[in-house]
């Protein structure tokens, strides 16, 4: 059961490095656009988070502030990848850079919450 949990932590942890790679490799091509990969990353990253704020297996003490905090973080990047989604659909343009530096900064920083909190 310990190795399952692992798994999806790495999956957790895989789930963020999609968004956060997905991020870097438009920044680097000064594209400024928000990517179907990064949608995906954040799924993966809000399905497996669920999975671990479960307290399995049995025994295992849950760090509830962690949780909230990462969830508050996933939920804005959600909100902005939305934003930026329907204002690329709406006008072709790129997201505004404040919103998509937004995404890469609250990416690394929940990775880093996960990694070292």
């Amino acid at each position: 059961m310990e190795l399952l949990r692992n798994v999806v932590i790495l999956l957790h942890i895989v789930g963020f490095a999609a968004t956060f790679g997905a991020w870097v490799a438009e920044a680097a091509a000064r594209r400024f656009r928000t990517t179907r990969v990064m949608d995906y990353g954040l799924l993966v990253s809000l399905l497996t988070g669920i999975a671990l704020a479960a307290p399995w297996p049995a025994g295992i003490v849950l760090n509830y502030p962690k949780i909230g905090v990462k969830l508050i973080i996933l939920i804005v990047i959600g909100g902005l990848l939305g934003m930026g989604n329907a204002r690329q659909r709406r006008t072709g343009e790129p997201v505004p850079r404040p919103v998509f530096v937004a995404v890469g900064v609250l990416s690394l920083t929940a990775a880093a919450i996960a990694v070292l909190w």
